[in-house]
């Protein structure tokens, strides 16, 4: 697994986990809303959840197999058009490379030397790196970024249907709120790593969109409550 698939497949697990936690947390604050005061709201909740986590564990695990199998689909439609046009017209080929190395602050001269040996021992790999900007080496296996999500969803799921089932009813509410902005904070953390993005950003954001889930939620199922 080269350094492109790791990143994939961590990036896969922290969304299933951040998706798991939030969905779900959303799912069982709306339906103890909607049946607090129930003698079997427990029994009910759980079930609710259950079905939400099995059901976001395959659409993840289907939603990131279709996106990345489509990454490989078009990233292999550039290397076939490139390979055609290297057979149609390789001169204009190494031009375009040369011109690339040139925008990089490398003299006229260099860069043509630099742009014939390239051509020459790796023709493709070049020219897609320099047109399209990706190594052609790095490839993506879309099972393995399905199968993180499919992992890494229930795991998160698991923590908001904790938070809520384990304590009584007069909490249920607050723990969950509490359980599940510290898990987005953790989750929105590790995905500005990921991306190497703004730290604090995407914590603000994560926290917002699950707090904006759950109250959303849970708002509906008070209005729903009989």
């Amino acid at each position: 697994m080269n350094l492109a698939e790791k990143i994939n497949v961590v990036r896969a697990s922290v969304m299933g986990a951040n998706d798991g936690i939030i969905s779900v947390a959303g799912i069982v604050l709306g339906v103890f809303a909607a049946t607090q005061g129930r003698d079997n709201d427990n029994w009910v909740i759980f079930i609710a959840g259950f079905a939400g986590t099995i059901a976001g564990m395959i659409s993840m695990a289907a939603g990131e197999y279709v996106s990345v199998h489509g990454q490989r689909d078009a990233e292999n439609a550039a290397i076939e058009k490139e390979r055609i046009a290297n057979q149609e017209s390789f001169a204009q080929q190494i031009s375009l490379v040369k011109d690339s190395l040139v925008r990089d602050d490398i003299s006229q001269k260099l860069a043509q030397k630099a742009a014939d040996e390239m051509m020459r021992s790796k023709a493709i790999e070049t020219v897609v790196r320099v047109k399209h900007g990706f190594n052609i080496r790095d490839k993506i296996n879309p099972y393995h970024a399905a199968l993180a999500s499919f992992i890494s969803f229930p795991i998160g799921a698991t923590l908001p249907m904790l938070a809520i089932l384990l304590v009584s009813r007069s909490y249920k509410v607050a723990s969950t709120y509490f359980g599940v902005l510290i898990a987005l904070i953790i989750t929105g953390y590790l995905a500005a790593l990921i991306g190497n993005n703004d730290r604090k950003k995407s914590i603000i954001r994560n926290v917002l969109s699950g707090l904006f889930t759950m109250t959303t939620t849970y708002l509906i199922g008070r209005l729903l409550h009989r």
